[in-house]
């Protein structure tokens, strides 16, 4: 009897599987920025934090933690209300390894010059395997600011936030070995518009302590310990703190409703949660909600910036990793001249994130040492970063994702899961919209700011003179206050792509700052993949990945 082969075709031509890679020791730009801002100690911590991050186990990971999402378990078996989330194992891990390496504190707890920024180099690295765990980081680390405002709760709290163990187990606070955070504002009539709120504050006889009813329609990690959470109180808009048990051991009435279907970040749960007298305890002043949360917010906006560099960065070095081993039309396509440019803009767009992410992150690092210049440029350099760099992730993605072909939009390979990640970072903590009228308020209300970010941007003055035209047609038109709102979106985009200049121009091999300027200060900015035909192609693909050839 003949039979017919199983196999019809050799396979060949295929990007062998990934083994584990330092995703620390492949990122120029990385390493240089922590350098540059006063981190060069915690090159080792953030060479650890890479080196795990690139394991193929901790990829493996973050697919399973997104394939078996959160569930919400409302009630046990003897109809209790509970309100627990459960995860996959992988996601336990996955926090497990951010908080070994300090992605929730290390800016708070190393003490010395360059803390920020380098917890904001592990807190980049980790969120390039999986960024659902990224949330839970960022509040935790995010909160401690705010706590602050009432030195009896950051007395309280804050050890509980600096341990690096990983603790899910459900139980009072000051029982487990560490503590996460998180943040409920929005509710379903205001949306950023948190003046709207309408959830209130009822005053307990006991000073600071409260009962709040209302609904909250977006809070995302509901499995931690605490939250910050605006709510009306008497005197107006507060802060409060609302910890998932109370001081007496009972567990708070809060109540998860449901959890949210996302297009993205499924491995972290996002949900609505209801308040029903829930026990509460001020923070700040009442009537001061707004400006206690929002050091919260500033935090968190920072972070956006440093995750979305992070899933840039990791998009970018899968396109360079999939290009090098695969070949059409008698090449590798790394060798094809129009697939080098795409791949050399990505490189660059990489790289100007990165420097933009981590010098917002080294102002709030010099403002927490009382800095005041940075604190301005930081007040309005955030928003900035901000808007433009999770505005600019989607872009980065997709390019990526197109490097690959077909293989690119399949669920196997991870370019999918970041492609449904990369829009977050533009609604997480403002839109974009925000985002731009927070730039304005800014300017406006603290003038001073202005001069910090021109004074910023002027130490680049001279090196291009393409960068100067820019630089005068900012000034020229911030002095116009006619149609600011209409046209802020082009505003802060200048603002942005200045600021990404003068750090590449400044800071950057020669070539890396004029292709910069020539492509995106220009006569008009295009697709990537249209860098000139003279931009310094070799070596952006060399800064972006030294084994890409």
């Amino acid at each position: 009897m003949i039979r017919a082969a199983r196999e019809t075709h050799e396979v060949v031509n295929q990007v062998p599987f990934l083994e584990d890679v330092d995703l620390f020791a492949a990122d120029l730009p990385l390493r240089e920025a922590m350098t540059r801002h006063g981190a060069e100690w915690a090159l080792e911590l953030a060479q650890a934090a890479g080196q795990d991050a690139g394991k193929v186990e901790t990829f493996e990971q973050g697919r399973l933690a997104n394939t078996y999402p959160p569930r919400l378990r409302t009630h046990d078996e003897r109809g209790h209300r509970i309100d627990q989330v459960e995860f996959h194992p992988a996601y336990h891990h996955l926090m497990a390894l951010n908080m070994k390496h300090g992605a929730h504190c290390l800016g708070w707890t190393a003490g010395r010059e360059g803390a920020h920024v380098a917890r904001g180099a592990v807190f980049y690295l980790l969120t390039q395997p999986e960024a659902g765990v990224s949330c839970p980081m960022s509040m935790t680390h995010a909160v401690v600011p705010s706590l602050r405002n009432d030195p009896a709760l950051a007395a309280e709290w804050e050890p509980r936030l600096g341990s690096r163990e990983y603790d899910p187990s459900f139980r009072p606070a000051g029982e487990k070995a560490g503590v996460t955070f998180g943040m409920a504002m929005t509710e379903k009539q205001g949306g950023s518009d948190v003046r709207a709120n309408s959830t209130r504050a009822e005053p307990l006889g006991a000073e600071g302590e409260y009962l709040l009813s209302g609904h909250k329609w977006f809070c995302s990690a509901p499995m931690c310990d605490g939250f910050l959470t605006l709510a009306q109180a008497p005197g107006g808009l507060t802060c409060f703190l609302v910890p998932r048990w109370c001081p007496d051991g009972s567990q708070n009435r809060f109540f998860v409703q449901r959890l949210k279907e996302k297009i993205g970040n499924r491995a972290n749960a996002s949900s609505e949660i209801e308040y029903d007298r829930t026990w509460a305890r001020r923070v700040g002043e009442e009537g001061r909600g707004v400006p206690t949360i929002i050091d919260m917010v500033h935090s968190t906006r920072i972070d956006v910036a440093l995750g979305a560099a992070g899933i840039m960065r990791q998009a970018t070095w899968r396109a360079l990793y999939h290009c090098t081993h695969r070949s059409a039309f008698g090449k590798r396509l790394i060798e094809q001249p129009l697939m080098r440019n795409v791949l050399a803009d990505l490189a660059l767009e990489c790289e100007a994130a990165t420097a933009l992410a981590f010098r917002v992150a080294a102002a709030q690092d010099a403002s927490q040492r009382g800095d005041e210049g940075e604190r301005r440029l930081g007040r309005l350099a955030t928003a900035v970063a901000k808007y433009w760099i999770a505005k600019r992730c989607p872009h980065v993605v997709f390019e990526a994702l197109e490097c690959h072909g077909g293989n690119g939009y399949v669920e196997e390979g991870i370019l999918s899961r970041l492609y449904r990640e990369a829009p977050l970072g533009s609604i997480w903590e403002g839109s974009g919209n925000v985002q731009c009228l927070d730039v304005l308020r800014a300017m406006q209300r603290e003038p001073d700011t202005v001069e910090a970010l021109f004074a910023e941007l002027g130490q680049a003055s001279g090196a291009d003179s393409r960068f100067d035209a820019a630089l005068a047609g900012l000034r020229q038109a911030l002095a116009d206050p006619a149609q600011a709102q209409a046209r802020a979106r082009r505003t802060v985009e200048g603002l942005a792509l200045a600021l990404q200049a003068s750090l590449l121009l400044r800071h950057a091999p020669g070539p890396v700052g004029e292709a910069f300027c020539a492509s995106r200060l220009g006569e008009g900015w295009r697709e990537l993949g249209t860098l000139p035909g003279d931009a310094p192609l070799d070596q952006l693909i060399a800064r972006a990945d030294p084994s890409a050839r």
